[in-house]
């Protein structure tokens, strides 16, 4: 009997965007910032193949630069600030938009890998040891 048999299915933007294992939505799918758990706490799923690999980063940087840039014109053509407001304030933003998007977009891409059964990536095992 398998996991899914048992437990109802969690939503894989329910997990993504909580940042929770894919299989139980309960258990943290991080031990650090950015670093995946090797097993779920409360499921036990062996999170370890987990990869999301380079699209989180990717999509973030193409919408959080399109974002920045627009508002960084958008100060400078209404405000006209020095150089310096502009040093002091965007790095900021994107050092700090870039974490906040990226755990939920890589717990996302995770929890879809794993909704999907993406065996030919190394993916989760839904069933655990066979």
């Amino acid at each position: 009997m398998s996991w899914e048999d048992t437990h109802p299915h969690v939503s894989p933007l329910y997990a993504g965007l909580h940042c929770r294992c894919p299989r139980c939505g309960e258990g943290p799918l991080y031990d650090g910032l950015l670093q995946v758990a090797e097993r779920c706490k409360v499921c036990d799923l062996d999170l370890q193949k987990a990869d999301s690999g380079d699209g989180p980063a990717v999509f973030i940087i193409l919408i959080l630069g399109a974002v920045v840039v627009l508002f960084a014109l958008l100060l400078e053509s209404w405000v006209e600030p020095p150089i310096w407001v502009h040093l002091a304030i965007w790095p900021v933003v994107i050092i700090a938009g870039a974490v906040a998007m990226l755990r939920p977009a890589k717990a996302l891409l995770i929890a879809l890998q794993f909704k999907n059964k993406a065996e030919d990536t190394g993916s989760l095992d839904h069933d655990e040891p066979q």
